[in-house]
């Protein structure tokens, strides 16, 4: 049975980072699950599909090729039909059209077997809200990452500037508090944190400290041996 780790949390939790940096030291397969909800969207929107029409999206998303990577700094990379759109899907009004997209049946069912194909040898790292509740509900290793909202939003403006997007803090809080939210009160597969998940809360952490919490634990489950840094 191919090994899977799956990390749920919401929006700002720091899971995106965590799940790239151990899947790089552990040699797995990434899958980014929040990316394809963003990517079905852009597709959307490229298309020229009016916003609330769920089976025009459900139809691109069986028709996306989809590749995610690692850059030469460790960042993410996500290509869509060849093209790099890393950048584009990142912003804030994508996010809240993958939030909106992500609650339509037809869309998540058109994505569960992509998902599923991200799951080969040697393992796979599974990054989202859903990962081990419904995609890999016999994940050996579930995580649940959390933090505080306004940790959350003071992180997420942080990467923003970085990235140099302009937002601003306070409507940023609010967007993560509505996304929260949604993600919490959809019907289909609703954020909840698994009976049998680890709970990380990462507000008073750094992410060196939740990497190596996780990695401690896959090699617990897995038997895995130690990577030196």
């Amino acid at each position: 049975m191919i090994p899977v780790i799956a990390i749920d949390g919401p929006s700002g939790s720091g899971k995106g980072t965590v799940c790239r940096r151990v899947a790089t030291t552990l040699g797995w397969h990434l899958l980014d699950s929040g990316a394809l909800y963003r990517l079905v969207a852009l597709a959307g929107d490229r298309a020229g599909l009016a916003a609330g029409d769920e089976a025009g999206h459900a139809r691109l998303a069986g028709t996306m090729d989809i590749r995610f990577g690692v850059d030469g700094q460790g960042g993410e990379r996500v290509l869509l039909d060849g093209e790099d759109v890393t950048r584009e899907i990142r912003s804030e009004r994508a996010g809240n059209a993958a939030s909106r997209v992500a609650a339509w049946p037809a869309v998540r069912s058109a994505l569960f077997e992509t998902q599923r194909r991200f799951m080969q040898a040697p393992g796979l790292v599974a990054d989202g809200r859903d990962m081990g509740s419904v995609v890999f509900p016999d994940a050996t290793l579930k995580i649940f990452l959390t933090a505080r909202a306004e940790e959350r939003a003071r992180r997420r403006h942080k990467q923003l500037k970085e990235k140099g997007l302009s937002v601003n803090l306070a409507a940023l809080s609010a967007e993560i508090a509505e996304r929260d939210r949604r993600d919490a009160t959809r019907e289909v597969a609703p954020l909840v944190a698994c009976r049998d998940a680890v709970v990380i809360d990462s507000t008073a952490l750094d992410i060196d400290a939740v990497v190596d919490m996780v990695l401690e634990l896959a090699r617990e489950r897995f038997s895995l041996p130690r990577h030196r840094d």
